[in-house]
């Protein structure tokens, strides 16, 4: 296990909720902290633009109140992802508003900046960036990233192709700071395998669809609970970079889920255009299979905890 900076010292459980494309918001990330893991949202969720600074007045007042509450039970910290790709003209905007309520981690995707980090340092902010490879994750510590977090392959949304071990154990050779380890976790014994190859925490996205606070529709969140890693399909198509998605979306956009074709990455697009384009093509991980119910958040970070501490047993037995 790697030295974690103090902002991870409250969380008694590994594990970060990931950002989800739309379906995150404050009442969705405020249980998630509640419930004892780091909860997140993109910064691009919240529209128009102006709509990102009432989310964070909400979410911290909700934070601040809970802990005030609950001294022996304090909330996680939160994260605000930035994508931090060309085409996201409200970088500078959202950063400036993560820096004046002082989000506590920046989780950033599709490149790496110092300036961004920088900012983040400046009020004792950390930076977890996500990686698919050992190359790019090299460069994101290089350019003043705080920590990682490796998307292997099965993750759902932006996703990796290596395998977990081979990601994690060439990642750790070299690098000592918190890791995130992505790719279809979904149960307690997933979060300590994780643990086990090496990671500090897991980053667990899909399994969330399914809960009462996500901002998804009903088909969406039944579709998680029906479906199993066969349903899921790694395409280009609808961002530019490859992801995960749920085929039945995709059918129901009236084309083929096993006959795609290949984007174009120069015309990646992370702003308004691509939520509209694409708003009903379903993103999801492979590790959807453990999903049986919608439930609250709480009810399955509770599940998540209960099989963890189960997983912990059997192999100290």
């Amino acid at each position: 296990m790697s030295k974690l900076p103090a902002v991870f010292e409250s969380l008694k459980f590994p594990v970060i909720a990931s950002p989800l494309f739309i379906i995150s918001n404050p009442k969705l990330l405020i249980a998630q902290c509640k419930a004892g893991v780091v909860g997140s949202m993109p910064a691009l969720n919240a529209r128009p633009a102006e709509q990102l600074e009432e989310w964070l007045v909400e979410i911290t007042e909700a934070l601040t109140a809970h802990n005030r509450e609950h001294p022996d039970q304090p909330a996680a910290p939160f994260a605000i992802n930035q994508i931090v790709h060309k085409s996201n003209d409200r970088l500078e905007h959202d950063m400036t508003l993560c820096v004046k309520y002082k989000v506590p981690i920046i989780i950033t995707s599709l490149g790496a900046r110092e300036d961004v980090n920088a900012a983040a340092h400046s009020y004792g902010g950390i930076v977890m960036h996500d990686v698919i490879n050992n190359k790019f994750a090299r460069k994101a510590i290089e350019k003043g990233a705080d920590g990682l977090i490796a998307v292997a392959a099965g993750a759902g949304g932006h996703a990796g192709v290596k395998s977990p071990f081979a990601l994690i154990q060439e990642i750790r050779e070299w690098f000592d700071g918190p890791i995130a380890l992505s790719g279809s976790i979904a149960t307690g014994g997933a979060v300590l395998a994780a643990q086990a190859m090496g990671a500090d925490f897991a980053y667990i996205g899909s399994a969330f669809i399914a809960t009462e606070e996500a901002r998804a529709a009903d088909d969406y969140k039944q579709a998680v609970v029906d479906g199993t890693s066969d349903d899921i399909v790694l395409s280009n198509l609808f961002t530019g970079v490859h992801g995960n998605y749920l085929a039945p979306s995709i059918r129901n956009a009236g084309l083929d889920p096993e006959n795609l074709p290949e984007s174009d990455p120069s015309k990646m697009n992370f702003g308004g255009g691509a939520q509209k384009a694409w708003k009903d093509i379903w993103g999801c991980g492979q590790g959807i299979g453990a999903v049986k119910a919608v439930v609250p958040a709480a009810e399955l970070v509770a599940r998540l905890k209960r099989e963890y501490q189960e997983a912990k047993l059997r192999f100290t037995a």
